[in-house]
């Protein structure tokens, strides 16, 4: 039974961790590498690519809450939401190493591939990862501990980004190396196959913790089944749910955009000659690139890690609205930064990623209160279509950031491995550092209108808290 502070074990926390860092380990590599895997590895034209994650996110579109309504309804020994976890988390790893498997077909058979992978994996990412953003809210209905669960979820999903950045590329040179092609060169395709088949395995045993440690506790004011034009209905009134969406998307725009066009950066603007000088050391360009990402990820845990004592004493609102704002103006910077000012990069990104973790992580804690005050105003808790919408705006910020990467690339007359060109250049500076910016402006900007602080979630917990037990006392 839950305590009545509502609090948790830190080993049932970091359990819940787990299974963020199962699916980063997939998301890190698809925002990171997956567009470049696509053109510089598979074949495939940076427009072909852009289109590709255009029309497979149209597709996945409304399967979101699909998922969250039927997790919803769902009842077993295991409650609600635990149970999607065990049941789909062997296909998830599965899936996920195919979408990096290379066969051995012609051009145009590549992209029907890609394609039948790419939106197999969106599905099935979708399936797993609705009802584990919606098992939070379940854990416990205390708002700082919900927080403290967030700073856990994302602290543990950095964890499986700086797997995937320090790791993926030395895999791949490894493996590649392992099975070299005629000619001797370096075989990306099988190093990225044997990379993602060890994520993979890693994944699923990452998520079965999840399942085996975590508890749902959290009961609905009533058990009684709604029509799904109700539920609709409550989360189209639920303005909080609306701005907080609207940020989500904006906000996933921005990491997706930014961490997917690093390796376009260093490779056709900052280290197209190959190597660099970084605080005085000579660098080569895998090393490099894994070292941005890896100085990035260790500094938005360490700003995760401020998360909960900064949430209690300014709010999550001004924490998040500070994150950003900090987070689009070294963006921006980078656009005048040198080829040669490599260092002064590397000082942005700690600074950029030191800001933007703490508002990755406050945006779960506040889809769980999103979620009190649909309960608290219409009677029925639909906590699964809720966090449906998390997974969309996390699915759609990578995906059309991904095609908007595509896009611009080919706007700018990128070829892959061809000679770089002016235009090039320019190019990848616009993807990396003005792109993103534009789409954190607008998650700012929404801020100023989410009204849902931490004295209304406490004056709403302790409504329902009161509901709830004269509903027992009937009983």
């Amino acid at each position: 039974m839950e305590s009545q502070s509502g609090k948790i074990s830190v080993v049932e926390k970091a359990a819940y961790g787990m299974g963020d860092m199962a699916s980063n380990l997939f998301y890190q590599t698809f925002t990171m590498f997956l567009l470049y895997f696509y053109t510089d590895v598979f074949g495939i034209s940076a427009a072909a690519a852009g289109t590709m994650f255009l029309v497979v996110r149209m597709l996945d579109t409304f399967y979101d809450p699909l998922v969250g309504l039927m997790a919803d309804r769902t009842k077993s020994k295991y409650g609600k939401f635990r149970p999607w976890i065990l049941y789909t988390v062997v296909p998830f790893g599965v899936i996920g190493f195919l979408t990096f498997f290379t066969p051995e077909v012609a051009t145009s058979a590549k992209l029907v591939y890609a394609y039948v992978t790419y939106t197999a994996m969106m599905f099935i990412y979708s399936t797993i990862n609705v009802p584990y953003g919606a098992l939070m809210a379940v854990m416990t209905n205390n708002s700082l501990e919900r927080t403290s669960l967030s700073a856990f979820r994302s602290i543990s999903a950095f964890m499986g980004g700086l797997i995937v950045q320090g790791l993926t590329l030395k895999l791949v040179h490894y493996f590649g190396l392992l099975k070299a092609n005629l000619d001797g060169s370096l075989n990306e395709q099988f190093g990225f196959s044997a990379a993602m088949g060890i994520y993979s395995v890693l994944a699923i045993v990452m998520f079965l913790t999840t399942f085996f440690l975590c508890k749902e506790r959290v009961k609905p004011v009533s058990e009684e089944k709604s029509a799904l034009k109700s539920d609709l209905k409550d989360l189209f009134s639920n303005v909080p749910w609306l701005i907080l969406t609207l940020v989500g998307v904006m906000t996933c725009l921005y990491v997706a955009i930014r961490n997917g066009s690093i390796i376009y950066y260093f490779k056709y603007y900052a280290n197209n000659a190959g190597t660099a000088e970084l605080f005085g050391f000579q660098i080569g360009a895998d090393t490099l690139v894994s070292t941005f990402m890896l100085v990035g990820t260790a500094c938005s845990i360490l700003g995760t890690i401020l998360l909960r004592p900064m949430a209690a004493w300014v709010g999550k609102k001004r924490v998040y609205i500070g994150s950003m704002t900090i987070g689009t103006v070294l963006s921006v910077s980078y656009y005048f930064l040198g080829k040669d000012q490599i260092s002064m990069m590397f000082l942005f990104q700690a600074l950029c990623n030191l800001a933007i973790g703490p508002a990755m992580a406050m945006m779960w804690s506040m889809y769980a209160d999103t979620a009190d005050y649909s309960e608290w105003k219409t009677g029925r808790r639909a906590t699964g279509l809720i966090y449906s919408s998390a997974n969309f705006a996390q699915k759609f910020g990578w995906s059309i950031g991904g095609a908007i990467a595509g896009y611009l690339l080919a706007y700018y007359g990128f070829v892959a491995n061809a000679p770089v060109t002016t235009e090039t250049e320019n190019g990848v500076k616009v993807l990396f550092a003005i792109m993103p910016a534009f789409w954190s402006v607008i998650a700012v900007i929404a801020l100023f209108f989410y009204k849902l602080d931490e004295q209304k979630v406490i004056e709403i917990n302790q409504e329902l808290a009161e509901l709830k037990a004269k509903k027992t006392n009937i009983i």
